[in-house]
């Protein structure tokens, strides 16, 4: 078995991971989790109020959560004029607790996964759950790649960064995620 995905041939996918890698990817979706914080009224609420609770109008002012809760309206260097930032507001009102609640389970759902590979082996993905792992992997990647400010105009930089340079071990999880999303895609190509 490969670093990477491989199709099972039965719409799933699976890789071998050591107990490091396991740990490593574990340990990114926790702090996912912890970033994304808790469901709306917290865990033993009344589910029915959650249902109709009405999320935040303003984006959030750390630029990760912000990447991962974008602006559906505007953007980076439009003009803000009241009608878009309202029509932003409205939309992130009725949308983002939605949104919050389905990158936290998907992070949930690889953190279950990888608890059961506690000490590494074979990791295997049905195709019922490839959504939430592809879903889970490109967060991480977009979380990392706000921390690191990478940009499309420098991604080569990247790869020349001295062994020193603090951001080096994110570096190396980012690319790294970058070629399990690469290849849990496809893996479910065929």
């Amino acid at each position: 078995m490969a670093t990477f995905f491989e199709s099972t041939g039965d719409g799933g996918a699976a890789m071998d991971l050591d107990e490091f890698e396991v740990s490593i990817l574990r340990t990114l979706e926790v702090q996912m989790l912890e970033l994304i914080g808790p469901p709306p009224g917290g865990q033993g609420d009344d589910p029915l109020a959650a249902l109709f609770a009405e999320g935040p109008s303003e984006a959030p002012d750390d630029p990760v959560l912000h990447r991962l809760f974008p602006d559906a309206y505007g953007g980076p260097g439009a003009p803000e004029d009241p009608r878009t930032a309202e029509m932003a507001a409205e939309f992130r009102r009725y949308t983002e607790l939605d949104l919050r609640t389905r990158k936290r389970d998907d992070a949930l759902a690889v953190v279950r996964t990888l608890d059961g590979l506690a000490g590494g082996g074979v990791l295997e993905v049905g195709p019922d759950e490839l959504q939430r792992w592809l879903g889970a992997l490109n967060d991480l990647r977009l979380a990392l790649a706000t921390r690191l400010e990478v940009t499309e105009e420098d991604t080569e930089g990247l790869y020349r960064l001295p062994d020193s340079d603090p951001r080096k071990p994110l570096v190396v999880a980012y690319l790294w995620l970058g070629g399990l999303q690469e290849s849990l895609l496809d893996a479910m190509a065929g």
